[in-house]
Order: C-alpha cells, then structure tokens, then sequence
C-alpha cells in the first residue's frame, strides 16, 4: 500500500492538518466531483482536495433495486471492514448500501463501491491514483483512531438555488431531507449525527430536557420525542432560514429548471470528458446532444465506439406510389431514383430480419461488465445509418444455415463477470497475490488510449 505521497503532506502541514485525523467524505454527481475534508488542528473539517469523478452510472436520485444502475444517495458509514485493498477494480470500497434508511424502504442493492479503474455500473469510479491517495487518507484516519468516516452522496451540490432548478424532479422530497443534513455540515462544519426514524433520515437529534433515557431510534417505527442539540442550533437554524428563504425567492423568480435527463446513463466529469472525442448525436427520444466517442466505462479489451440512436424522420423511407420499386434486371442499371431505392431496399422479409439482427449490438455506455441489451427494432447504429445496404446473395441457403451464420456474426466473447470484491487471479510473475502495484497500471491515460 503506497504511503500519502509528499506533496500529500506538504498539503495537510498548509492547512494544519494531522495526517491521521478524522476525515469526511462528499460525493457530487451532477458536478461529478469528490470531495474529501479533513479535521484540521482548530477541530473544525475544512476541505483538503477534490477529486474530478471519472465515471458514475444511473441517473440523478437515489438507489431503489438491484440492476437500476444508480449510484446510491443519502448518509453512509465506512468502517475499515469496509475497506477492500484486493479489489478487481484496484482499490474499493463499499459504500454500505442499503442503509437503515434504504432498508426501511425495502431498496435492494449490493457491492455499491467507491472503486478505481474508471468503471461504474451503479457505484461511483475514480482512477487508480485517485482512489490510492483517497484510501490512504482514509487508512491515516484509521490509524488515528477513526472508527468510521461518513460518506454523504448528493445529486449536486446542494445550494438554494440547485433546488430551485430541481423543484420539479419526481426525487425532490428526498432531496429536500438530505438537504437537513448538507445544511448542518455546512453551518458547523462538524460530521452530522445521523439516525432514522418513520422512514426519514433525523440529523443531530438530542434527547428533550428532562429525559432521563437515551434516544432509540427505529428506522420503520415512529420517531422518539428528541430535539436539536443545542450547541449547533442556532448555526443550524440561521442557515436553515437563509436557504429557505434563498429558494422561496428563486422560485418566486420562475427560474429556470434542469431539463429531463431520462435516456441518459450517469456522467464524467469535464476533465475527463474534454480528453475524449465527442461527436454530435441523438439521445433515444430524437433530440440532438452532444456524445462522447467512447462515454463512460469500457471493456477490457476491444475498441467498440460508442453508438447514437438515429431518429425517425432519419429512416429512408420507400414511396408506396414509386412505380419502379421492381429491382432491375441483372446486368442493367435502374433509370430513375425510385427505381434505384427500389433495387437497394427490396427483398424478403427473412433477408430484411437477418440483416437487422447481424448488426452489432450497442455497447451501453457506463458498463464494462455486462454486454449492452440489443436496441428496439426501429433504431440502429449511426454507423448503420450511413452504411450502403448489401443486396441479397444469390447462393441459396436453408433456413438453419442463415440462423446460425446470423448467430456466429453477432455473438461476441462474454467478458468475465468482474466484482469489485472479488479477488485478483493468480499471478505468475513471482508477485504475491493481491499485492498493489506501487504505481498504478489502470489510469486515465492508458485505459482510454485506444479511443482519442
């Protein structure tokens, strides 16, 4: 495991900071940015660095069931059992997901990682240097006698005036809640008590004057009498005011809200992003966006560029009225356009299935594990839409035959199924199995060459 590198220290000694106090995590999507903090020597959390995001999968919103491919939101604790220096993915770890909250909920989910390799299929991907720096700060604080640093996951940074743009979003109600406990962080800068009660998240909950039992919380069950510890009230409650107050007066403005990002697959950050080639495309409801080449996590090996979803009015389309749609004999070139259409587009219904089915599949663009789920019949590779169609073969084939051809052509090796908490396969150069390479092989650079 690489110690916290010179320029680390120098970092932490500038804003008088013990290299092994506790220390806070926060996670951005929208921004696709990380952040990590840091107790310095006034005992309050103050930022160290953040850290641009090279990949996060599933949409804005928290994390429901298995297989939606979201990246959890809300609190977590990370414990050193939590830790996982063998990961597949370089380093890891897991978020804790579900929580009590999600629990309460009936959410379903597992092995939701901060991880390296800069490849997400519902956690959220740094690259291999980042993420060796960011477990090494997080060891130090292990080693100074941190139990568990907390993990906050938001949508976007979580400003009166984000939420103003967001007020239409179905998640809004969940954000309004984890808005309490970034308002806390952001009035004290001290890490939130977090509990959960009537199925809701509860921050810096203190028993009422006169109690003489402590409070219990049941994540499902009804909240117990409590109140806000009244050493951070006020800080709390004037910012709680301020923001209120803020989004109230946003809203009153009409401003403006964040178009729909359904069709979209998670996001990079922009240092990342502006290394990749983009290119101008269509999302799935025939809007026009900007695209990377190769968006998102990627296989192993091979070089599938990424596809974009063209239009209907896109489709080149045979006029029923067009009198020469018969093709032309052999040997004799069509007279007229219609007649040319007629000779590229006719056929039987068998060869028009076959051809459609021998195109490739389309990579899904934030999954390195799992090959992409086939597009619907009516939409098709950009690369397809310009590609010259092929007249039928005049050697006959029986129907088996052009299945199994059909089958051969699109059929791809399966990569191996990877898991951040699997182990490492044995190696045969004399080093142990397991062990970390004092530089990482996995960054930015070397895992998206093939595609600049």
């Amino acid at each position: 495991m690489a110690p916290l590198s010179d320029k680390m220290l120098s970092a932490l000694k500038e804003k008088h900071m013990d290299k092994d106090s506790p220390i806070l995590v926060r996670l951005f999507k929208e921004e696709s940015e990380l952040e990590v903090w840091k107790k310095n020597e006034d005992g309050e959390y103050a930022l160290l660095k953040t850290y641009p995001i090279c990949r996060w999968s599933g949409d804005l919103g928290p994390k429901k069931k298995e297989g939606d491919r979201q990246a959890p939101e809300g609190f977590y604790a990370i414990t050193p059992g939590q830790m996982n220096p063998n990961s597949s993915y370089y380093l890891a770890f897991n978020t804790g997901f579900p929580n009590a909250y999600d629990r309460s909920w009936g959410y379903t989910g597992s092995e939701l990682m901060v991880h390296g390799d800069c490849s997400s299929r519902g956690c959220y991907a740094m690259t291999d240097e980042q993420i060796q720096e960011i477990y090494a700060l997080a060891r130090e604080s292990f080693f100074g006698g941190q139990k568990a640093f907390q993990l906050e996951a938001f949508p976007f940074r979580m400003t009166a005036l984000n939420m103003a743009k967001h007020r239409n979003n179905p998640n809004f109600a969940f954000w309004k809640m984890i808005k309490e406990g970034y308002d806390h962080f952001e009035a004290t800068k001290q890490e939130p008590k977090v509990a959960v009660c009537d199925k809701r998240y509860v921050f810096d909950a203190a028993p009422v004057d006169g109690a003489t039992k402590p409070l219990t919380f049941n994540a499902s069950g009804a909240c117990p009498a409590y109140q806000l510890d009244k050493n951070i009230a006020e800080a709390v409650l004037n910012r709680t005011r301020q923001e209120q107050y803020k989004m109230a007066q946003y809203t009153a403005e009409d401003v403006a809200t964040v178009p729909s990002r359904a069709g979209i697959d998670g996001g990079m950050n922009q240092a990342f992003l502006s290394k990749l080639n983009t290119q101008e495309g269509y999302d799935n409801k025939g809007r026009l966006v900007e695209v990377a080449t190769a968006p998102g996590s990627l296989p192993r090996s091979g070089g599938i560029p990424a596809t974009v979803v063209v239009p209907p009015q896109a489709q080149p389309v045979v006029m029923a009225s067009a009198p020469a749609d018969e093709p032309a004999p052999a040997g004799k070139k069509p007279s007229s356009i219609s007649g040319l259409i007629g000779a590229m587009f006719k056929g039987s219904e068998k060869t028009k299935t076959a051809s459609a089915e021998a195109e490739p599949v389309a990579l899904r663009g934030s999954s390195s594990d799992l090959a992409a789920k086939p597009k619907p019949a009516n939409s098709r590779p950009a690369s397809a839409a310009s590609a010259k169609p092929v007249a039928p073969k005049t050697t006959a084939k029986s129907e088996p035959e052009e299945k199994a051809s059909t089958k051969q052509a699109t059929t791809e090796p399966a990569s191996a199924g990877r898991s951040a908490y699997a182990a490492p396969q044995q190696q045969t150069n004399g080093t142990l199995t397991g062990a970390q390479p004092t530089v990482p092989a996995g960054n930015f650079d070397s895992r998206w060459s093939d595609f600049r």
